[in-house]
């Protein structure tokens, strides 16, 4: 049988598995108030990456500034992307944690129905 899993990957590079809606909008309040930095000192991100021990992963990546980037791969080493990358510029920090419910909660077409930039 096929097991689907959430990770978060916080701003300092931990991962929390199975995270709860107050760890994710503890990650993205970290993101959004401009004190995150990545473990190698750049701009802090943090990824909430949904998949399947078998197969797809999904990954929404926000950075500071609310950059958002949308992810599809054909598995967890992301060796064939199954899309382009998507984005969205500035958005707020409770539509980006939106996202990360719906990604949390398997709901993957809802993500790619959102207004995204093909530019990656």
């Amino acid at each position: 049988m096929t097991q689907a899993w959430v990770v978060l990957t916080r701003p300092d590079g931990r991962e929390v598995a199975a995270p709860s809606e107050a760890q994710m909008a503890a990650a993205l309040a970290e993101v959004y108030s401009g004190n995150a930095a990545s473990p190698d000192g750049g701009p802090g991100s943090a990824v909430l990456r949904f998949g399947y021990d078998d197969g797809l992963m999904y990954e929404v990546e926000v950075s500071t500034g609310g950059r958002v980037r949308f992810a599809e791969w054909s598995d967890r080493d992301c060796e064939i992307a199954l899309a382009d990358p998507r984005t969205m510029a500035a958005l707020a920090q409770a539509d980006a944690l939106q996202l990360w419910r719906l990604l949390a909660q398997r709901q993957v077409a809802k993500i790619r129905s959102q207004p995204w930039s093909d530019a990656a």
